[in-house]
């Protein structure tokens, strides 16, 4: 008789016994490291951390220092052609394969497979493919188009844009395959009367389909933006921030702070900011979603 309350009481500790691992991974080196990024980012650390508290004062040096400015407008204009592109691409791809087309799960896998490569060898086989002389750019020209230049990175105005080209390779199929997901679960009978009504296809995409797959969507921007967040790799990878520092970007400012001009306090007040548009994307999908099971959960108890 007493056995079984003790089992009982056992059996219901195993689950948080089970999540008390991740639980103190959360607290210590995620939420722990984020304090402790903040409270540096407002002394006068530079090599070693310091305890003289001066407010402010980092963030001021951060937004007059003209690199990390220019690594804003890097990121801004990275992060819109990024996204837009590989919502796009991937979306188009999610349809082709919709349509029960013959090879779908190798072409699902020919797709899917740059995103398995890290962002560092992307970048490496992109360098060689977009240097100048090498790559495309020779192959066009021993094709016998010797006047053919392909030069963007290394163009202090385009040097960006393929870093954005290798991204977008890489990451595109991952859309599709979330995309196609939500394609799957499409009711046939929507198709079904569409065809009846005589309504072209890519209208229905566009005003019924991607209505929808709205869920699917918000999920599939917020990996983009976190992604466009902590852009480093490639980066590092493709130009080192060049030419000069016509693609520097936020987290090689912090990197090369941290580690290179020994300024913990500057690159911490970097880093601090560089969380904040991550925390005002998800804290809002985040309440969306915890509001969403909680009317579901009352709809369920009341039914």
């Amino acid at each position: 008789m007493i056995a079984r309350p003790v089992r009982a009481g056992v059996r219901s500790i195993v689950p948080y016994a089970a999540l008390l691992p991740m639980a103190l991974t959360v607290i210590v080196a995620y939420i722990g490291t984020v304090l402790w990024t903040l409270r540096t980012s407002l002394t006068a650390s530079r090599t070693f951390p310091s305890d003289k508290f001066i407010g402010i004062a980092q963030y001021t040096r951060l937004f007059e220092n003209e690199r990390w400015m220019l690594s804003l407008h890097n990121l801004a204009l990275y992060g819109v052609l990024f996204i837009v592109a590989c919502m796009a691409i991937g979306f188009l791809l999610a349809v082709f394969i919709d349509q029960n087309v013959n090879g779908e799960g190798v072409l699902r896998t020919v797709f899917l497979y740059p995103y398995a490569m890290s962002f560092v060898a992307t970048g490496l086989v992109w360098q060689w493919l977009l240097t100048p002389g090498a790559g495309i750019d020779g192959a066009v020209q021993r094709l016998g188009f010797p006047d053919f230049v392909f030069d963007w990175i290394v163009d202090q105005d385009l040097a960006i844009h393929t870093i954005v080209i290798a991204t977008v390779w890489q990451s595109a199929g991952l859309v599709m395959a979330l995309m196609l997901a939500g394609l799957r679960g499409v009711d046939a009978d929507i198709w079904k009367a569409a065809r009846l009504d005589g309504i072209p296809a890519w209208r229905v995409y566009l005003s019924i389909v991607l209505p929808m797959l709205w869920p699917t969507v918000a999920t599939v921007f917020l990996l983009l933006a976190t992604s466009v967040a902590k852009l480093y790799d490639a980066v590092v990878a493709m130009t080192q921030g060049g030419p000069g520092t016509a693609s520097e970007v936020p987290a090689k400012f912090i990197m090369d702070h941290l580690f290179l001009r020994s300024n913990i306090g500057l690159a911490s007040a970097g880093a601090v900011m560089l969380l904040v548009p991550v925390v005002a994307l998800l804290a809002p999908y985040a309440y969306a979603r915890s509001r969403a099971g909680h009317h579901g959960r009352q709809s369920g108890g009341r039914a």
